[in-house]
Formats: C-alpha cells, sequence, structure tokens
C-alpha cells in the first residue's frame, strides 16, 4: 500500500472503530440492566452481572460490526469528501475503481477481524458467560457437555436435545438412580415441556423400571415429572445454531445427514455466518457513491442515520429470510446468501453510475 491506500483505510478503520464502540457501550448497557432480574438469585450478584456483560462484548462486536462498518464507513469518507480531500485524489486522476480498491482493503481487513470475533474469541467466551451466570444462579446443580444437555438433579440424570421454545425441547431422557447409585429406571419423551415451577409436561414418555431381576416396560404416556431444574436452566446448556463457530456447525450438518435428519436450520446457520462476514466489504464499498453523490455535502448526522437505516433493513431481512427458511422448505444455502447477494447488487448498480 501507498501512503494514499493507507490515509483512506485509517480514515475508514477510525470511523468503523468508533462506531463500533458507541454501539458496544450501549449494547453492554441493555445487557447488564437485562440481567437486573436475576441478581441476587443465588449467588448471582451485580459483580456477576458486570462480568457477564464484558464476557459477552465480543459476541455483540461480532454481530455489531457489519452495521459499525456501513455507518463507519460513511461517517469516513464523507468527512474527506467534506474536507475536499476526495475531490483532491479524484482531481489526480484516481478514478472510482481505483478508490474502490483502496477501500476494499478496509473491507477486507474488517472481514478479517469479523471471522476471528466469530470462530475464535466470541463462542468460549460466551459460553463461559453462560456456565458463569449458570453456576452462580444454580450453584447446586451440574452439566456435561456430549449430545444435548446432560443435567444432574439429585438422583436423577436428564439428557435433553434441542431447545426449541422458550419452555420446551425436542426430548428428554430421564434416568432415575437408587441411592447407592443403582439405575432404577430409563425413560425418554418425545417433548418435554416446562408447564409450571418444579413441573414438567413429558409427551410420549416411555419408561422402563428395573425390578430386582425383571424390567417393566410402560408403554408411552404423558407424565407430570417433578424437577427442581428450570427451563431457563436447562436454555444455558443448549446450544444455539447461531453461536455454534462454522466448524462446529459443520460438523453437525455431517452428523445429521449421515442419520437422515433436518438440516436445514444448521445449513442456513453456516452459509448465513459466512454470507454475513462477506457483506462486511460490500457495506464498506456502499459509502463511495453516497460520498461521491448526493450526500458529499451532507453532515454526520445525515450520514449515520442513512447507515443505520440501510444497517438495520439488511438486519430486518436476515431475520425475515431465516423465519422463512425454518417455516418453508426452501433452499437454506440461497436464502442465507440473499441479503448478501442484494446488497452486493445494490452496490455495484451505484458504483456503475459513481461520477
Amino acid at each position: 500500500m501507498n501512503i494514499l491506500d493507507r490515509y483512506i483505510v485509517r480514515s475508514i478503520l477510525g470511523s468503523v472503530l468508533l462506531v463500533l464502540a458507541v454501539l458496544l457501550v450501549l449494547g453492554a448497557l441493555f445487557v447488564f440492566i437485562d440481567q437486573q432480574d436475576d441478581i441476587g438469585v443465588g449467588g448471582y450478584t451485580a459483580g456477576s452481572a458486570l462480568w457477564f456483560t464484558l464476557l459477552n462484548l465480543p459476541q455483540q462486536a461480532y454481530e455489531l460490526l457489519p452495521i459499525a462498518a456501513l455507518i463507519g464507513s460513511l461517517l469516513g469518507l464523507g468527512s474527506l469528501a467534506r474536507g475536499s480531500e476526495l475531490t483532491v485524489i479524484r482531481a489526480t486522476g484516481i478514478s472510482v475503481v481505483r478508490l474502490a480498491g483502496m477501500t476494499l482493503i478496509a473491507g477486507l481487513l474488517l472481514v478479517g477481524v469479523e471471522v476471528l470475533l466469530g470462530e475464535v474469541l466470541a463462542p468460549p467466551l460466551q459460553q463461559a458467560a453462560r456456565e458463569q451466570k449458570a453456576f452462580s444462579k444454580f450453584h447446586d446443580f451440574s452439566f456435561g457437555v456430549g449430545s444435548g444437555a446432560w443435567m444432574r438433579d439429585g438422583n436423577t440424570i436428564l439428557n435433553v436435545g434441542g431447545q426449541s421454545g422458550q419452555r420446551q425441547f425436542g426430548g428428554m431422557q430421564v434416568f432415575e438412580l437408587s441411592g447407592d447409585h443403582r439405575l432404577e429406571a430409563i425413560g425418554h419423551a418425545r417433548q418435554a415441556t416446562e408447564a409450571s415451577h418444579g413441573k414438567w409436561l413429558l409427551s410420549d414418555y416411555a419408561e422402563s423400571r428395573f425390578e430386582g431381576d425383571t424390567v417393566v416396560a410402560t408403554p408411552p404416556r404423558q407424565r407430570i415429572f417433578a424437577s427442581n431444574i428450570s427451563a431457563g436452566f436447562l436454555g444455558l446448556a443448549v446450544d444455539n445454531p447461531r453461536q455454534l463457530t462454522s466448524r462446529a456447525l459443520w460438523r453437525l450438518i455431517r452428523y445429521y445427514r449421515a442419520n437422515s435428519l433436518d438440516t436445514r436450520e444448521y445449513l442456513f446457520a453456516f452459509w448465513s455466518r459466512i454470507a454475513r462476514t462477506a457483506a462486511i466489504a460490500f457495506a464498506v464499498l456502499l459509502a463511495i457513491p453516497f460520498v461521491l453523490g448526493s450526500l458529499r455535502s451532507a453532515g454526520a448526522g445525515t450520514r449515520t442515520l442513512i447507515g443505520l437505516m440501510l444497517g438495520l433493513g439488511l438486519f430486518l431481512l436476515q431475520r425475515l429470510v431465516e423465519s422463512g427458511t425454518l417455516v418453508f422448505p426452501l433452499n437454506p444455502m440461497l436464502l442465507a446468501w440473499l441479503p448478501t447477494a442484494l446488497l452486493a447488487a445494490l452496490v455495484l448498480a451505484l458504483l456503475a453510475r459513481a461520477r
């Protein structure tokens, strides 16, 4: 990179980091406020809530970086346009394509930061935050990792599948132990729903109970199961596909395919992570046609508002597409790339018209 390249890149990255810092402060404040209802439960204190908030900052940065890149690039290049620096740069013979190349360097650096956050920093720190909160609030219980979530409540061991609702899980296995740790019964429910405090409704619950040298099998039925473990605590141990790394998602996709299971949710999450990361480069490039056109002399407030509207529009479109993927039998890969493809088409069309 020459001096001009470094100057453009530094202007964009400085503005993006400033916008990201502001968004992170606001996001951290909302997370900390959201933890107030849990403070005082078990050993969960205000200090624990603050630590939980700090550990979630990398995940928030990962989610907010595309919007910050859009707003920050508008502000960075906009400040150069208002100071007539872009006019001088264009007067020296720098074309729009060359200017886009300079801007793309900043975009690729931000893509690298997004990959570092999403694949290395955010997942383990967010998991640590969830575990810290779980052990602070429910210090009498423990949970392990593996297939679903393994929980122990006294002489009962539970294994739950994926969480399909705030109080509903895709399946539950119940292992009942005696006082001397002998297995007394094994049961499996197709669906587990928290009915009330300390009560679970197990649907299609089939049980095998060991009585001496015999096994008594009970046909599928509904069962009301008493447990001190709540749906909120179980939810802490069940991973959300959006919070998994690309490598973990790909392993799950291979496992689901090998067992002839529905992979749409995980396929969408996998391709969505890649698509939204690639969208950062196009979000940065989108600033060029704006600062060379109608927003050349606009103030920072106008650019921020437009960037925020575009970012929120992209975010809402992605959430709408995500809902459609889970409800309708549509191709998850194509839908995951749809918002990024629309953004790329808009950027290329505006750059072709830029002068």
